[in-house]
């Protein structure tokens, strides 16, 4: 696959937390469903990433591969327009973590943000481990065996993508060389013609003695019209016009996803760990019941009293999902007392009722149906293995290691 392929290619994985909840409905999979119309997607549930923080307790793992991708599945994310697997079913991922670590120095690893914020934040589990130190580059072999020029994250993971970026310049550095690359490079450019080839080495001087980065995307894109060259020489030549190498791992980007902070019902973020979730399958009495309790403006001990929308959690769920016309109301209605809690209450159980609906009807079908959600992920884990296979070929050729 070239570089060019991989600039249409998106990877984004979750761990296996099992039924997931509206923080991951709007965090990710909203981002997933438009995606996977607009790019070829592999969407994966990261069950190793699971062992490096829950070692001691993998036997929930297997219940919540299939919950999360049940609900993934229900709020839309098709098999016929990405593909879903298990990281455990495609072994390459392992293979080329394994290889990575040779070359990736220790220092890498040990500054990665989360890796001290984790431990620090979770003190009561024993992370000094291997597996948890390289966390990080088993983030960067799930990118890099698929190629991937696209990895949607939040910002407090844009520092794993750069990791990623720098362990692929890295390899490349490293094995990309061939031994005779520059005649190899200079026979390719003489195969685009020799108007052509004049060009590219004019932008590519400009690049490399000037820094000029337009000169570099032109040469890019000269390159990416040519078609009469073959796909290992147009590599090379993306190599060369960079003064490194052929280009063997692709370095992906970071594609930031924009997300509203999802509100728990105490008004911290929602998550597991607050038990303060909102889960897709919810019945719409759960639901009901979940909000009806939610604490509000502690300033309205009676509904005579005024209060202020900005101190209340239950606003910050109305600024998700409802129009401003509900926001308004509620604006008014709140201040002056018009309204009391319950009123300010009712839209929003009833919007949030009405978006999940539809994802607990589907997800019950699939509940029902186990065999075709686990026939989905090994026909995903079977056509995701085949691309991993192509990308560790050659990795090991340009390792040195396709001997027999």
């Amino acid at each position: 696959m070239s570089s060019i392929d991989s600039q249409r290619r998106v990877l984004s994985g979750m761990r296996p937390t099992g039924r997931l909840h509206l923080g991951h409905l709007y965090g990710v999979i909203h981002n997933w469903v438009k995606l996977q119309h607009e790019y070829e997607c592999y969407f994966f549930v990261a069950d190793w990433h699971a062992l490096t923080t829950h070692y001691e307790n993998p036997h929930s793992i297997e219940a919540s591969i299939w919950d999360m991708v049940i609900d993934w599945l229900a709020a839309g994310v098709s098999p016929s327009a990405a593909t879903l697997f298990v990281q455990s079913k495609v072994p390459e991922h392992a293979e080329l973590h394994l290889l990575l670590s040779m070359m990736t120095p220790l220092g890498w690893l040990e500054r990665v943000p989360s890796y001290k914020d984790i431990q620090e934040n979770q003190q009561d589990r024993d992370l000094n481990t291997y597996g948890f130190l390289g966390y990080p580059l088993l983030q960067s072999a799930d990118i890099l065996i698929y190629r991937a020029g696209h990895v949607p994250v939040g910002a407090d993971q844009v520092a794993h993508v750069e990791l990623t970026r720098e362990i692929a310049r890295r390899f490349n550095h490293l094995y990309g060389k061939e031994p005779d690359f520059e005649e190899t490079a200079r026979a390719a450019v003489a195969k685009m013609g020799k108007k052509v080839g004049k060009l590219y080495d004019d932008l590519r001087r400009k690049y490399q003695e000037q820094g000029d980065q337009e000169a570099l995307l032109k040469a890019q894109a000269l390159l990416r019209e040519q078609q009469n060259i073959t796909l290992g020489d147009r590599e090379r030549l993306f190599g060369y016009l960079e003064g490194g190498g052929k280009i063997i791992l692709p370095e992906p980007a970071a594609k930031l996803t924009q997300a509203a902070k999802m509100p728990g019902l105490d008004g911290r973020k929602m998550s597991k760990s607050y038990d303060n979730v909102i889960t897709l399958r919810d019945t719409s009495d759960e639901i009901s019941k979940k909000i009806r309790t939610m604490p509000t403006d502690p300033a309205r001990v009676r509904k005579t009293d005024p209060g202020n929308p900005e101190k209340c959690p239950v606003w910050q769920l109305h600024e998700i999902f409802s129009t401003q016309e509900t926001r308004d109301f509620v604006q008014v209605g709140c201040r002056s007392a018009g309204i009391g809690c319950l009123d300010c209450k009712k839209p929003v159980i009833d919007s949030i009722v009405a978006e999940l609906a539809p994802i607990r009807e589907r997800a019950a079908q699939y509940e029902s149906s186990p065999d075709l959600v686990k026939s989905i992920i090994l026909e995903g884990s079977e056509k995701a293995r085949d691309t991993a296979r192509d990308t560790l070929q050659d990795v090991r050729q340009a390792m040195g290691l396709n001997y027999r």
